[in-house]
């Protein structure tokens, strides 16, 4: 059996869950739009770790597919004021659980467009 994949975002799709996509596909004109620079959202602080739904780590602003207004709990959790080196330390040995929001969330991968920006600046 192939697994599903999203074509905006290229998550894999769980049957009964979701990607990280926002729900009106939005994703593939912010990726149009997309430029090296991070964008600045006001609810999270730049070195909050994000935990969605689908088990993937975002850091605000480093990924065009994932928008502030998107963000709210019971869907995603997140990490404010993580310890330092805490997202490069993500990975499937290394869960991390959200402690605000959906404290249920856990991530056990980065997103691949965070690590790619926070990799250039």
């Amino acid at each position: 059996m192939q697994e599903e994949r999203c074509e905006e975002c290229g998550s894999k799709v769980v049957p009964g869950l979701v990607c990280d996509c926002p729900p009106d596909r939005t994703a593939e004109k912010a990726r149009r739009r997309a430029t090296s620079e991070r964008h600045e959202w006001r609810t999270f602080a730049p070195d909050t770790i994000l935990v969605s739904q689908t088990k993937y780590a975002h850091i605000p602003g480093a990924c065009d597919h994932v928008s502030e207004e998107y963000v709210k709990a019971p869907e995603w959790g997140w990490i404010p004021n993580p310890s330092p080196g805490l997202w490069g330390r993500v990975g499937r040995s290394h869960p991390v659980t959200a402690t605000e929001g959906n404290t249920q969330r856990v991530a056990d991968r980065r997103c691949s467009s965070c690590e790619a920006r926070l990799s250039v600046t």
